[in-house]
């Protein structure tokens, strides 16, 4: 399997349906997300299982990603027609309802393959990416089928990521918004470990 961490997010061209329900048959991944964070995340299925708790978990948590100027965008290889009739099916009957994130049709599964999460050539396996505001992927997690994301955890690696890039520090385990960081440096090393060691 490919590591896209550390590289540029491979672009697409793509149908997706917007958060107003309208579809935007040239959705251009780079331009959306210009200037700004990204998590990209594909799923195996529309009208699936573990699938809709995740992009509702998402979408509950849509204002904290874009507070951290962070755009979120799913993708499966369904059509967008099929995306539409999802967003158009009630919560209480297995649909996602009203969400207000992109959903990207990647038909092709070229995308999939491109950030290689295509399962079998069938489904998307539940691949998580974060992006940078080059386009550079910094995180990158995936998940087998059965196995449903923790969407807090995506949001401490966006805050993680803009604490190092903001402070020039690195981020040690169990690192959350508000707690130290870490020098980059021996003597970062030894002074963070006497202070915080023990809360490890």
């Amino acid at each position: 399997m490919a590591v896209l961490v550390g590289k540029a997010a491979p672009d697409f061209v793509a149908p997706a349906v917007m958060p107003d329900n309208s579809i935007n048959e040239k959705f251009q991944f780079s331009q959306h997300i210009k200037g700004k964070y990204a998590v990209l995340f594909f799923y195996p299925l529309d009208f699936t299982f573990v699938c809709p708790s995740e992009i509702l978990a998402f979408n509950h948590r849509l204002n904290e990603f874009k507070s951290r100027n962070t755009e979120v965008i799913a993708c499966s290889v369904d059509s967008h027609f099929t995306h539409l009739a999802w967003k158009n099916t009630p919560e209480e009957k297995g649909g996602i309802g009203h969400i207000q994130l992109p959903m990207v049709a990647d038909l092709s599964k070229s995308i999939a393959r491109n950030y290689d999460v295509l399962l079998n050539d069938e489904v998307a396996l539940r691949g998580s990416f974060l992006i940078d505001r080059e386009g550079i992927v910094r995180h990158e997690v995936v998940n087998d089928l059965p196995l449903g994301r923790n969407i807090a955890e995506m949001i401490r690696m966006v805050d993680a990521l803009q604490f190092s890039e903001e402070h020039g520090e690195v981020c040690p385990a169990q690192w959350q918004k508000g707690k130290a960081g870490m020098k980059p440096t021996s003597e970062g090393v030894a002074d963070f470990l006497a202070h915080h060691g023990k809360e490890l």
